[in-house]
Formats: C-alpha cells, structure tokens, sequence
C-alpha cells in the first residue's frame, strides 16, 4: 500500500473528516430528494481536495452510467472514480510494506493507522470496486477483464484486512466511526451473499453515507435477484422493511417510488404498482434514466394485464431512449404486434415481422457478452429470416416465463383465468395447423404456460399432464430445448406445492443433470437451486432427506 509520488499539504483532523462527511450526506440528501445537479454541484468544489465529496461525486456519475449504458457516460464514470481513486491514495497511510494493514494486527499497538487513514482505506477500495464494474462494461478484450479482476481482488483483500482490523484489539473508534463501519459492511456485503446480507442489514441500521447505498442493494436482492431467480414465490416482508423509513423521509424520491412500485408489482397489485411507477416518473425530469426503469416495469406491468398497445408503447420507448438491449427492445414490440388480433392496426404502422428481422441486426455485448435475455430474442427472431416465416404463436408470453412474470398473474385469478384464454386460444390454433419444422417445439412451449395457469388455478392434474406432455415429446423437440428443463422445474415445483417432496427431488435432479447449452441455462439452474433450497428449508420438519444436487 505504499505511494511512491508527493502528496499535497492535507488537514490530518478528525474535525475535517467530520466536515465532509456531513457535506456528502446533505449532498445524499439532495441526491435522494430528485435534486440530482444541484446534488453534483455541491460536491464537485471539493472533489479534488477530499476523498469523501471525490467517492460520492464519482458515485453518482456511476450510477448514472449504469442506467444509460451510453459508452460516453461509462468512459466518463471511470476517468473520475480513477481520480477519486487517486485522491483517496492521497489520504492512505504512507509505508513501504506492501499489505501495511493486514500486518498492522500483528504489530505493536503503538504502530496504528490514524482515523483518516483508516476511513482513505475503505473509499479506496470503494473506488476499486467500482471501477472494476465499469471496466466490465466499457471493453470487450480481454486485456479489460484482466484489469477489472485485479481491481476487483485488490479492493477484495482490502475489504477483507479491514474488517480482520475492526475486529481486532488495535482499533479504536474514532467519532466518525457509523461512516466506516458502514463503508466496511457495504464491501463485505457485496462481496458475500449469505454473509453479506447479514452485513448490509447492519449497514443500514446506523445512520452513514454508505446506508443508502446498502439499502439499494439490498431492496435489489429483494426485489429483483431472489424474484427472477428463484421460484418467484419469495416474500417481500424485508424489502418492504427496508423501504417505509426512506420512502417516508423521500415520499417524491424518485429510487424508492420505484422499488416502491417494484414491490406492489410482485405481490400482484398491478394497478398499484402503475400507480407508483407513473408517480416515479413524475417526479422528477433531470434524469431520464430514472424513467427508463420504470418503463420496463410498466411494460410488464401492461403485459400482465394483456394490454399489448400499452406494453408496446413502453417498449418503444425504450427502443428509442435506452441502450441496454436494442434488440430485446425491437423484439417486444414485434412480441406485442403478434398479440393483436389480426384485424386490429397496428400502432404507427410498425410489421412484426419487419420488426422480428431487424432483431438479429442490433446484437450487441456488455462485459464482453450478449446478455441472455438478448440471445434468445435473437434466436427466436431468426425464424422471421424466410420469406415463409412461421410466426410466434405467444412470443411477449414466453418472454414473460423467462423473466418469472407468471408468478405475478399466479396471485391475482381473474388475470391467470383471462391469460389462461389466450394460451388455449394459441393451443388451439396450433393443433389447427400445418405441418412445420417448429410445429413440436411451439405446442410444447403453449403447453408449459399452460401449465402454469393450469398450477396456479389450482388445476394440479391438468398442470402435471401438461409438464409430461413435454417430457415425453423432449426427441421430437428441434430447437427450444430449454422446454425439457423447464418443464420438470415446474413439475417438481408442482409436486413440492402438494408434498411429494421426494418426486420433486428426483425430477430437480434430471433436470440439472441431463441437460446443457440450452437458451437461458444460468436461470434455469438458478431456479432449480432454489427450489431445492426450498426443500432443504422443510427438511427437519417434514423427517425426510434431501440429496445435494
């Protein structure tokens, strides 16, 4: 940790210390309050003289970077977190041991880091680690993802000695301790997921800068990564937790009407969450990416509902406004065309298959790959290349499985009953149809979102007939052989849903073992783990044993 240039005069004082801190949490404030630039501004007088207004500065720019995903803002973001990195280098402890706070436990006690140098320690690593995510995202060589690992090991041992520090006999807390402490728990949190969860709960238990920020990854754990891969049965109590005190404090805050509206959403209250994610976008006008996310929501919210004109138009939106997935973007607004009946006009004159063919032409790759969701949009597109296309039977339907959608409408009957409708519709259609190199492949897949409505209806016998039916059609499926996997979570998801536990572990265990290099493998397996963590969590009450997968 030794720094081989000349570092500025700079105040050594806790009472400094203290002065930015408290600068950057009304600067926070203003942040969460919508007040975005005036936000900036207050900060940005000080970004070259203080670690604390450097972080928080660069943090923000971050933030905003990861919303656009516009190559500009992501090469801006580094440049200044490389600055504020180079500003925290300012304020670290001076020795020409390298790991000088790692042997500093083993030391004597009067050899110790002063409270500045232990608080330059933690927003050093805070700096590492989130350039290390803006690497991933700016290059696709592996020259980039070289740097973005060492970044990210370095900020890892970093995070790791200081909190081996804290919990040692040298450390004293000095009066800005909440701050450090919170900055300590956000690293480690991130870093590790059982563990971390326990850490970022402690993060946001005392007031400190970093509070916010644990509180955002712990609503997107929440609300985002145990729901798309998990089996979207989980609870939102703690989210919910979480959010009130800040969306109290913030009523207008942008972030939480969001997460607000994220959580009416999963619990099945669409009108709600419409409300919520509307009022989000209402609030504030400085930062359309704000508004980016809550389109994506209410184009699913819309889709949900089955109201494809208004899910379309988000859809459009999107396609015109934000980066992340053009192609995903294109390929929903073809998805919700498809939906129409025939007879209707479609919306400014747009042709799904137009649209389903430009779908391939729009790839693109972050962190050096094409996300999923995006691969199988392409994949689907590319039936459309023929002048003798076969079309999608229900393609904005077999989206929304990929993104667990149908565990929303599960809670509300009369929207799975209408859904319901609309797949039997497509089934019959197809059982109508003439023969075709995709003929297999598209019953099968009605039949898995039929089976779905089927389970959450309550119809257990016609949802397992529905699941087998495509387990025992898996040689005669072509191309969707993410459809065999599948089917046997949600078979097995149906048998733990009646207590035949140990038939669930059996088909749970054919699915992750039988099956590879299928569209949307990760989160496949994904679920799979978590329905047998399920099962694992019952164990001791219902005397029976779970094999590890």
């Amino acid at each position: 940790m030794a720094n081989s240039r000349e570092s500025p005069p700079r105040s050594s004082s806790s009472v400094d210390l203290k002065t930015s801190l408290d600068e950057c949490m009304t600067a926070m404030d203003l942040f969460l309050n919508n007040q975005f630039s005036e936000s900036l501004e207050m900060l940005k007088p000080r970004v070259k003289d203080s670690m604390y207004h450097a972080l928080i500065y660069a943090t923000i720019l971050e933030m905003q970077a990861m919303m656009t995903f516009e190559h500009d803002d992501i090469i801006s973001a580094g440049h200044t977190m490389k600055e504020a990195q180079e500003i925290c280098q300012r304020f670290r402890k001076k020795s020409t041991v390298v790991g000088s706070l790692s042997s500093l436990v083993n030391k004597p006690a009067g050899d110790h880091f002063t409270e500045e140098e232990v608080h330059a320690e933690v927003c050093y690593a805070e700096c590492l680690l989130q350039r290390a995510a803006l690497t991933f995202l700016q290059d696709e060589n592996m020259v980039s993802f070289i740097k973005g690992g060492i970044k990210v090991r370095s900020s890892f041992m970093i995070y790791k000695d200081l909190h081996n520090f804290l919990q040692s006999d040298l450390f004293n807390k000095g009066p800005n301790h909440s701050h450090l402490e919170g900055g300590i728990s956000l690293g480690i949190g991130a870093f590790n997921l059982e563990y971390g969860l326990s850490q970022l709960h402690d993060g946001v238990l005392v007031p400190n800068l970093r509070a916010i920020l644990c509180v955002m990854l712990l609503l997107c754990y929440y609300t985002f990564l145990t729901f798309i891969l998990g089996t979207g049965e989980e609870e939102v109590t703690d989210a919910v937790v979480l959010l009130q005190p800040y969306l109290t404090r913030y009523p207008k805050g942008a972030i939480f009407l969001f997460f607000s509206g994220r959580i009416e959403e999963i619990k099945g209250n669409l009108d709600e969450a419409i409300r919520r994610f509307e009022e989000g976008c209402a609030a504030q006008q400085a930062w359309k990416q704000f508004h980016h996310m809550c389109y994506w929501e209410l184009m699913w919210c819309f889709t949900y509902k089955q109201l494809w004109k208004v899910a379309y138009f988000y859809a459009d939106l999107l396609s015109k406004e934000n980066r992340w997935s053009k192609a995903m973007y294109v390929y929903m607004k073809a998805a919700y065309l498809s939906m129409l009946p025939a007879h209707e006009a479609k919306p400014f004159g747009d042709d799904e298959v137009e649209l389903f063919r430009q779908v391939p032409l729009l790839k693109q790759k972050i962190a050096g790959k094409s996300p999923p969701t995006e691969k199988f949009a392409i994949r689907k597109a590319r039936r459309y290349k023929s002048n003798y296309a076969v079309r999608l039977p229900v393609p904005a339907l077999e989206m929304m499985y990929m993104w667990n959608g149908f565990t929303v409408i599960g809670k509300q009957r009369d929207l799975t009953e209408e859904m319901l409708r609309t797949i039997s519709e497509a089934e019959t259609a197809l059982e109508q149809a003439a023969p075709n190199d995709y003929l297999t492949d598209d019953r099968c897949m009605v039949k898995l979102l039929k089976g779905l409505c089927l389970r959450h209806l309550g119809n257990v016998l016609e949802a397992e007939q529905c699941f087998v039916y495509i387990y025992h059609n898996e040689k005669n499926i072509k191309f969707d052989h993410y459809l065999i996997p599948n089917a046997l979570l949600e078979l097995s998801l149906l048998y733990i849903q009646q207590a035949r536990k140990e038939e669930a572990i059996k088909w749970l265990r054919r699915a992750k073992q039988n099956y590879k290099d299928y569209s949307m493998e990760s989160r496949t397996l994904f679920r799979i783990h978590a329905a047998l963590s399920k099962l694992k969590a019952e164990k001791d009450e219902n005397g029976f044993e779970v094999t590890a997968l």
